[in-house]
């Protein structure tokens, strides 16, 4: 039987993957001892990771609930902030080329960090790789995170001494940071971050982050049509800059 070999290329992708999703997931043990301590049970903070799995509608979900608020607005919220990956999803669709059970599965694993190293492959043959590698490893240590945060609850104490909060932001500044090669990129990227962080003491949280996510969307849609290598990449590289800019959380 033959044996595919991954070059160096493809391996590196691998690599960044698997350094992404455990600087998101080691962050889960975060979410597992908030959960807890804001009146979750174990069980019901590691269903949420399993199936809602997105961080910033996790987190804005159980802030809502341990503040006094009603579960409908809770999960209203959590929903608002969710919609960024329906975004995602339509971007991926035609990248990923995926089918049948393969793409209902895949569906599930469309978060930032997935969406962000299938864009970083520089061969999109690579997308799905790049795709899996991130998806895979952010679910697998996010729920073993949440998992092992929940049940540590109150003993774990306050998890930004430990520095989890953050992991993830320098995780996505390292990604973010070659990309910006161009004006226009570096122009969204520091709109978006202006943007996100003066709405940051005004508003609820994830509000900074949709806010962000609608520079992006202003840029790729002004983006005037070129070439066909640089005007397909372009509204690519806007959409995911402006979105890490904004992002703090898996």
């Amino acid at each position: 039987m033959a044996r595919t070999s991954l070059n160096s290329e493809q391996r590196r992708l691998v690599a960044d993957s698997i350094g992404v999703g455990i600087a998101s997931g080691a962050y889960g043990v975060s979410f597992g001892a908030i959960a807890v301590t804001s009146g979750f049970s174990v069980l019901q903070t590691c269903v949420l990771s399993l199936l809602v799995f997105t961080g910033a509608s996790q987190f804005a979900l159980v802030g809502v609930i341990a503040s006094g608020g009603a579960p409908v607005s809770a999960a209203a919220t959590a929903l608002m902030l969710g919609t960024r990956n329906a975004l995602y999803g339509l971007k991926l669709a035609s990248m990923l080329g995926l089918r049948g059970a393969r793409r209902v599965g895949a569906a599930q694993l469309v978060i930032d960090e997935s969406t962000a190293m299938a864009l970083k492959a520089r061969d999109p043959k690579d997308a799905r790789l790049g795709f899996f590698a991130a998806g895979w490893a952010v679910f697998v240590l996010w729920n073993l995170a949440t998992l092992l945060g929940a049940l540590a609850g109150n003993q774990i104490g306050d998890t930004r001494t430990y520095g989890f909060d953050a992991a993830v932001p320098a995780a996505f500044l390292a990604l973010l940071w070659p990309r910006l090669t161009t004006m226009r990129t570096r122009l969204t990227a520091l709109a978006a971050a202006a943007l996100a962080l003066t709405l940051v003491p005004f508003t609820r949280p994830g509000i900074p982050i949709i806010a962000a996510a609608g520079i992006a969307v202003l840029a790729a849609l002004s983006s005037p049509d070129e070439e066909a290598g640089s005007s397909d990449r372009r509204p690519r590289d806007a959409d995911l800059d402006s979105d890490l800019a904004g992002r703090s959380m898996p």
